[in-house]
């Protein structure tokens, strides 16, 4: 009954739906992308909007009631499919891909939609024909999951009316670290006193913050400064192509600015300590990965009902991994 409601556009709910793409927009593209994306908004009348910076993964957030949404989910898959037509006719491939998009879903939503012993996710992909997949481990530094979608832009659009309905059944629990991409990270390489960062083909001299950075890193290190050992880098070599770079040694040596070290304890009665370290140890590496920090957890001691857990690093990696397990 909700599932009509909502596809009826009856449940005039305002919903928020993440999408991860891959792409940087760059020169003509920018342009006829922008039109492209005004007018989705304009006929869906959802609000989308694609995140900046220089990442190679972008996230579109898509707002506004059900039926808008469900209006912009289906240009945005018409849109993939046209483009799939098109990059077909140049190529020789004859079988024609599917189209496929990756959802952000919070984490403690993810349950509510594989459901129990994935009775939900195999029941969506039966009556919609379309491929999702929940990946098994969060998006780096977030509490969110990747879904993917994938097959024809009717299956797609049934789909994402599916995971709605089980979106709005089953609010997400607690805080939720939105995923956010990382800008490209983009190689600085030092050599005489100098610091070049790699755009393209090329090595460019970097800005002077880093050149000051390096120089001060080099009094502090026990490193010889390159200028000393080698050449200073020749002027010609920077418009040499990258592969000539190699052959020139190049350190970068490690600056550690990281406030000190702590340590912090905390107590898990015995029946919760399971949830926490997940299956085979999974979520407590996930726990450690996302916060940075070390965590050990002690043998279960006779006759006491609680475990002790200890963790350390910096302040911060120490709030997130407690962030994470509370959440757990």
């Amino acid at each position: 009954e909700m599932e009509s409601k909502v596809s009826e556009g009856g449940l005039n709910v305002t919903l928020t739906i993440r999408l991860l793409m891959h792409g940087k927009v760059r020169g003509s593209h920018s342009r006829a992308k922008g039109e492209t994306v005004k007018k989705m908004r304009e006929e869906s009348g959802a609000r989308i909007n694609i995140s900046e910076g220089n990442c190679p993964e972008r996230i579109v957030t898509i707002t506004g009631p059900t039926d808008a949404i469900f209006k912009a989910f289906a240009m945005i898959a018409y849109k993939f499919e046209e483009d799939i037509t098109n990059s077909m006719s140049n190529s020789t491939a004859t079988s024609k891909p599917p189209v496929t998009l990756r959802l952000v879903v919070p984490a403690s939503q993810c349950g509510s939609l594989i459901g129990k012993g994935g009775s939900k996710i195999k029941e969506i992909r039966e009556s919609t024909g379309a491929q999702v997949q929940v990946a098994g481990d969060m998006l780096p530094n977030s509490t969110e999951r990747a879904v993917t979608i994938s097959g024809t832009p009717d299956a797609i659009i049934q789909c994402v009316k599916q995971i709605c309905v089980v979106m709005l059944e089953s609010p997400p629990k607690g805080a939720t670290i939105p995923y956010r991409p990382k800008p490209a990270s983009t190689p600085v390489i030092f050599a005489g006193g100098q610091a070049y960062t790699i755009q393209g083909q090329y090595a460019i001299p970097h800005p002077d913050q880093l050149t000051k950075l390096h120089q001060l890193a080099m009094q502090q290190t026990p490193f010889t400064p390159l200028g000393q050992t080698t050449p200073a880098f020749p002027a010609e070599l920077l418009t040499l192509p990258l592969q000539a770079l190699t052959m020139f040694p190049c350190i970068c040596p490690g600056l550690d600015a990281s406030p000190p070290a702590s340590t912090h304890e905390l107590t898990i009665p015995n029946d919760l300590i399971g949830c926490i370290i997940g299956r085979q140890g999974t979520k407590i590496n996930e726990i450690r990965q996302m916060s940075g920090a070390q965590i050990k957890i002690a043998n279960a001691t006779e006759g006491s009902s609680e475990r002790q857990i200890t963790i350390t690093g910096t302040p911060a990696n120490i709030s997130l991994a407690q962030y994470l397990i509370n959440a757990r």
